[in-house]
């Protein structure tokens, strides 16, 4: 009898229990075909590059900050990437499963744009309380400069950042709370294509 390991691609993947110590468990093809929008040839390529380069089947922060730098060489990816990694880690048990990976690409990549404007607001919300701070959207947004680099205007871009903060927020925060709900982020990014794009100058790292 064929154990999961000698299973073929096409018929078993898998995923990581959500456990202090992961263990790699069958999941059927079809069940990740259902959960999200890629085709069955689409996951069985996806699964054998995830095996390639993560034969343990799954990834840490750690090699998950290295994957990012590789991308950004002339900057700091360590928080940026903390936060992405948080949000990438659907089980919140300190690594990222091939089932993980695989619902979060579907949604950034093949999901409605309520669907991506949630994903994001998890990404901007880092404690998970449900409301973005001001604080939580400032640390983003200094993440990603860290991201991208110093450069020779540092004193000036600082400010420009700070004030792009302070605009973007009072639009969010509807009521003027201090706080954005989930229901603001939509209304607002929903009806203000300048904020929407102001939001996806920082989703475009991922």
């Amino acid at each position: 009898m064929a154990t999961p390991s000698d299973s073929p691609i096409e018929e078993v993947v898998f995923e990581i229990e959500p456990s202090r110590v992961p263990k790699p468990i069958p999941v059927a093809l079809e069940d990740l075909c259902r959960l999200t929008k890629f085709t069955r040839q689409e996951i069985r390529i996806m699964y054998r590059g995830f095996k390639t380069e993560c034969p343990e089947g799954v990834v840490h922060e750690d090699s998950f900050k290295e994957i990012y730098s590789k991308f950004f060489p002339h900057g700091n990816a360590t928080l940026y990437a903390h936060y992405v990694f948080k949000a990438f880690d659907v089980n919140c048990n300190g690594a990222i499963s091939f089932r993980d990976l695989l619902i979060t690409l579907s949604t950034l990549l093949r999901g409605s744009i309520y669907e991506r404007l949630r994903w994001t607001f998890k990404l901007y919300d880092i404690n998970g309380d449900g409301c973005i701070s001001r604080g939580e959207l400032s640390e983003i947004v200094i993440a990603v400069h860290e991201l991208m680099g110093r450069r020779a205007h540092q004193v000036e871009e600082d400010r420009k950042a700070r004030e792009q903060i302070d605009r973007v927020f009072r639009k969010l925060d509807l009521n003027q709370d201090g706080v954005i709900t989930i229901e603001e982020f939509m209304e607002s990014c929903l009806k203000d294509e300048v904020i929407t794009r102001s939001l996806q100058m920082f989703d475009c790292v991922l």
